[in-house]
């Protein structure tokens, strides 16, 4: 079973940038898609971006042009450049594992979960 820790959240203001990680162990990283997902309070869980295996990419409208998902697969790490933060983005952050090694935004396709991390953003 793949344990996923994220790490990097914090609290910013408005129009600065972050970088979250994940770190994946316990598990095969390299050939699956990965993703992100946040759930801001009161609100439900909602899909942010994927990778797939090979580095294709799937973008939420919301954060397109802001955020840059990547993936280091000699390291079994995944990362979330944030960029042009808004308040709106603030959330708990999760990285999740697919089932699968295409970019998917189905909540349903990913069957590993971290335990997320907080990003607050500030106006």
């Amino acid at each position: 079973q793949v344990r996923l820790v994220e790490s990097g959240g914090g609290f910013v203001q408005a129009g600065d940038s972050l970088r979250l990680s994940c770190a994946a162990s316990g598990g095969t990283f390299g050939s699956y898609a990965m993703g992100w997902f946040r759930q801001a309070p009161g609100k439900e869980r909602e899909f942010v971006t994927a990778i797939s295996w090979s580095g294709g990419t799937l973008y939420a409208d919301s954060v397109k042009g802001r955020f840059t998902i990547s993936r280091d697969n000699t390291k079994n790490t995944m990362y979330l450049q944030m960029s042009n933060l808004k308040p709106e983005d603030t959330a708990v952050y999760y990285c999740a594992r697919s089932q699968f090694f295409r970019a998917s935004n189905r909540q349903s396709d990913f069957g590993s979960w971290g335990q997320g991390t907080q990003v607050t953003v500030s106006s």
